[in-house]
This record gives structure tokens, sequence and C-alpha cells, in this order.
């Protein structure tokens, strides 16, 4: 049986930020599943990196239905280890998933209609053997379903108790500020938005997203925080052989311009006189941004994880 550490919560202000005006703490770092947590990835691994986290503090895991690959099984792992680890501490946990993108074939699995989110949650709470998550996200903004279809349906799973929160995840601007006043007029905040920034990518600063929810009580988690590998020193010499980049999956070489080789190789002299790794600046930075309550992290090993929760030193 898996004995969490006694001393988990010891300094849970350098731990811990509000998110929004919500009654919810969560981790600085949160552990992602979008990568290493998939059928075709060792459990043990995954299980040890998840037993590292949650003895060091962190409390949400984050996952969305076809993570993997293949699709759903990141969620059947979750579900293994809520069986042989963390039921007894499920109280103390923060879940997350999400539909949105592609899941299964045919017109009902994928985007936005209500028909694909209730069905989706209700296929991950089982993977997951969950009677609910903590939080339910829209994935993705869907340009052909009304937005007051997809909202409703995030209402509405909220009132049949199979969410406790809900989010938006990639949304443009004004549809997240619609969603806030839909959500809001119909008594299910909108808890959280989840989007991708990063020291490279920083559209939801550029476009208002984060302006807005930090203006607006909403918390703001962010994705992809190293770019997939761009900002840790993995590719500060080209591309090496084995990375994602080499795999061409889901970082295409084309990224990796001579004026970005030049830009990371900067950030690297500036992270050396720190007396720091690039990934720790890099997940530093995101969490000096106003609004930012957290950081959304994946790890292939323990190392990787202790690593980046030195992020939140200082911070």
């Amino acid at each position: 049986m898996y004995t969490p550490s006694q001393n988990r919560y010891d300094n849970s202000e350098r731990i811990f930020n509000r998110c929004g005006r919500s009654g919810i703490l969560l981790p600085k770092v949160s552990l992602g599943f979008w990568h290493n947590f998939g059928g075709v990835d060792a459990y043990e691994r995954s299980r040890a990196i998840t037993h590292y986290a949650f003895d060091h503090g962190i409390t949400h895991f984050d996952l969305a239905n076809n993570y993997g690959p293949p699709y759903g099984s990141a969620e059947e792992t979750m579900g293994r280890l809520m069986e042989q680890d963390f039921r007894p501490f499920r109280h103390e946990l923060f879940i997350s998933s999400k539909a949105g993108y592609d899941m299964w074939p045919g017109p009902y699995g994928n985007w936005g209609s209500r028909k694909y989110l209730i069905t989706s949650l209700e296929q991950s709470l089982k993977r997951m053997h969950l009677d609910y998550v903590d939080l339910f996200y829209s994935h993705r903004y869907d340009p052909n379903t009304p937005l007051e279809e997809t909202l409703q349906a995030l209402v509405d799973v909220v009132k049949a108790g199979k969410a406790l929160y809900v989010g938006i995840s990639n949304w443009p601007t004004e549809a997240l500020a619609f969603g806030y006043e839909y959500l809001k007029a119909h008594d299910t905040p909108l808890l959280i938005y989840q989007g991708c920034l990063n020291m490279i990518d920083r559209r939801p600063i550029e476009e208002g997203q984060l302006g807005f929810c930090h203006d607006n009580g909403v918390g703001f988690i962010a994705f992809s925080p190293l770019a997939q590998g761009l900002l840790t020193n993995k590719y500060l010499n080209g591309i090496p052989q084995g990375s994602r980049m080499s795999r061409g999956t889901s970082l295409p070489s084309s990224r990796l311009t001579p004026e970005l080789l030049a830009q990371l190789q900067q950030w690297q002299s500036e992270a050396q006189a720190e007396d720091k790794p690039l990934s720790q600046k890099a997940l530093e930075w995101i969490l000096q941004q106003q609004g930012v309550t957290s950081v959304l992290v994946g790890a292939s090993s323990v190392e990787q994880l202790a690593q980046n929760l030195k992020c939140m030193e200082g911070v």
C-alpha cells in the first residue's frame, strides 16, 4: 500500500495559489497526463511520478479524454492509480478532465456538442473509476456549435454532480467573455481558463485571455510551459536523436528556426548567470505573470519532475 509523505503540506504557502476569486487553492505546479501516462508507457514509472508529486503537495492531476496514446489510456492509468494507491486520498486530490478534440469516429466524437461533452464525461468517469471530477473543461472552441449549447452542458454536468467546477480551454477572448457571463448567470461560475503560455508563445497575454481572467477573478493555468521541450537544454545544439522533434510527432523541426535557436541560447546564458537551468527560468517566468494560478508540467521521470518543482521556490 502506498503511504504518502506526512510532510506533503509543509510550506503550503510556497506550494499553493488561490484560483481566481474561488475557494480553490491549486499547486503552482500541476501534473499533466498529456504524455508519459498512456497505454504505451511503463505503468510503474507513471506510478512513481504521481507518488512523488503527491508526496510534495502536488494535488492537481490534469487529464483529457483523448490523452494517451491510445485515446483514453491516460485516464485508464488514472483509474488504476485510484484503485491501487489514491482511493483513500480522493478527497485530497483535484482531478480534471476535458472533452473537445477528436475521441471516437462519427459525428458525435468531437468538438462541442452537448451529446459529445456529456457522453465523453460519462466515459471518462468510468475509465478513471470516479464518481465525479473536480473540474471539467470544454477543451476547445467550436465555431459551429452554439456557445449556449456547449456552456449549458457544462452547467448541467455540475448540477448532475458529475463535476464540481467547470473550465474553458483554447477559446478566443470574445468567446471566453461570453462564456464567463453565461456561466455566472446560470449559477456555475467559471473556475479557470487553460491556455498555452510560455516564453515563446505569449498569445494569452497578447490576445487578452490572461488579462480578462485576472480582471474577472478567473484562474489561469498554463499548458506547454516548456514549449514541448524547446525551453530546456535539449535543442540548444540542434535536434538530438530520439527527441520529440526527431520523431516528427507533435513538434515539427520547422519550429527550430535560426532566430529561435539564437533566442534560446540567449535565455540559456541568462539562466546560467542565475545558476539555474533554462527550464526552471521558463517556469518561473510563467508564474511571475499577473493572473497565473498554476503551470501544467509533464514528466517522463521522477528526476525531471523534481527539477521542475524547484520553480516554486521564491515565486
